[in-house]
């Protein structure tokens, strides 16, 4: 049986996220501050790019087509926040969001995904997110009548007795106490029948081949209305079945026509596309090898960022107001190796700095994901508390900084395995059957990293 996620509780339901366009672009930098350290350029140009889409939006209907969106090229090198903006921007609700990678794409003709399967895979994100709305607004009714059908099960209707007033009168009141006990969760080891669809039921996505879709798409959709929706009858714990009952009240409820279509036009007018390792598609064109089709697949790139149609199963889809952000460290190649028409879809360029050994100490203090209180969160698990001296944070900083100077400089990302091999002991020796309070100091970490410092081959100690 397939169980069905738990219910939303209100108690423990974050409030929810502002509509992303709706807020000014001081606050949508203000949103990205909070994760992100640095970048000011960058968070600028995404915050005025997004806020457009809204401004369109209420723009004469005369004009509104003819404003297209400014297409941003975030250039810099590995780990210092080009990434971590797309996925901030994911946490944002509202509009249709999705991350890609450049290098998974393959030209027309090879073995591979196609460019135009982002454009399917935005309409699936834009409708897993207006179907997730309307499922949240009518969630009390869904609970409703899922209990009410749970109350079925548990107290089934005797068929064929006639019922006078007073055993009517007594069902109900018995009725009414089995629905105190189950919203009490006095009845949560019960057992009950129900009617489920077996988990190895292939459905549509798992029937769907990878590619480009059309026929192989109509084909595979009609075979799933031919196939005959068999169900089995299980028995479950009652949480697991009104869990169930909800999510099939839900499926009743929410018109997956009306979905489908505000999702489409959120996909065409509010959409977002985060194209990443960018520059893994740019560079010489070569004459044989695994890089062949890396012009191809920027060639077949530029009708779908420039505007055009695309077909996916749920209909036909225009590209001409998705918003592109393309981001790429360019180690190797250079931005002015791609092709000029693909370079001329990106007009705005953005380049990312450096990140500085000041900028290790703010990542490690200011953001609320920041690694520090990661590692806390997951002492504190075991029971005992994990702190960092100011100067503790200091001499982290200064050792990430060191090992991308003698090493490959891969930016933010160094502190993770600085961090790792700075707690590992830590984490292996909990639980010790204590509760205690572990405060590390500017001296220990210099004890526990001094491998690290001393040794020029760094890659034994921090890959």
């Amino acid at each position: 049986m397939t169980v069905p996620s738990p219910a939303p509780n209100a108690a423990d339901t974050p409030p929810p996220l502002p509509w992303l366009e709706e807020l000014p672009p001081r606050q949508i930098v203000a949103e990205l501050d909070r994760y992100i350290v640095g970048q000011a350029a960058a968070k600028k140009a995404i915050a005025i790019a997004i806020r457009n889409r809204w401004r369109r939006s209420q723009a004469p209907p005369e004009i509104r087509d003819e404003i297209t969106p400014s297409n941003i090229i975030l250039i810099g090198p590995t780990g210092v926040g080009k990434t971590e903006i797309a996925r901030r921007l994911a946490r944002l609700a509202g509009a249709p969001f999705i991350k890609v990678e450049a290098s998974k794409f393959t030209e027309v003709g090879y073995v591979g995904r196609d460019v135009e399967s982002m454009i399917r895979d935005l309409v699936d994100a834009a409708i897993s997110l207006v179907r997730g709305e309307r499922e949240d607004e009518v969630f009390p009714q869904a609970e409703a009548a899922a209990v009410e059908r749970l109350l079925d099960l548990l107290l089934p209707p005797v068929e064929g007795e006639a019922e006078d007033e007073g055993l009517r009168a007594r069902r109900a009141s018995s009725r009414e106490k089995l629905k105190k006990q189950l919203l009490a969760g006095e009845l949560d080891d019960r057992l009950v029948e129900i009617e489920v669809t077996p988990q190895n039921y292939p459905s549509p996505e798992q029937m769907r081949p990878e590619g480009p879709e059309g026929v192989e798409a109509s084909f595979v959709d009609w075979m799933m209305d031919m196939l005959p929706r068999k169900k089995k009858r299980r028995n479950a714990k009652v949480p697991d079945a009104r869990r169930y009952l909800e999510d099939d009240e839900l499926r009743k409820l929410v018109d997956m026509d009306e979905t489908i279509n505000e999702a489409l036009d959120r996909v065409e007018n509010h959409g977002i596309i985060f194209i990443d390792e960018i520059d893994k598609i740019a560079g010489e064109k070569m004459t044989g090898g695994p890089d062949v089709s890396r012009e191809g697949v920027q060639r077949d790139m530029l009708p779908v960022v420039e505007g055009s149609t695309v077909q996916t199963r749920y209909g036909y889809v225009r590209t001409d107001h998705i918003l592109f952000v393309a981001a790429g460290a360019f180690h190797v190649s250079k931005p002015s190796d791609l092709i000029p028409e693909f370079q001329g879809r990106f007009p705005i360029r953005v380049e990312l700095e450096p990140l500085t050994e000041k900028d290790f100490v703010r990542i490690l203090t200011e953001p609320e994901n920041a690694l520090t209180k990661q590692y806390s969160a997951l002492v504190a698990a075991e029971g005992c508390t994990l702190s960092f001296a100011d100067d503790a944070i200091t001499e982290i900083a200064h050792t990430a900084w060191i090992a991308n100077d003698r090493m490959e400089n891969i930016g933010a990302r160094r502190l993770h395995t600085v961090m790792s091999t700075l707690v590992e002991d830590i984490l292996f020796d909990l639980p010790d059957g204590t509760t205690r309070a572990i405060t590390l100091t500017g001296a220990d970490v210099k004890e526990r990293l001094a491998k690290v410092v001393k040794d020029d081959d760094l890659r034994k100690y921090i890959l």
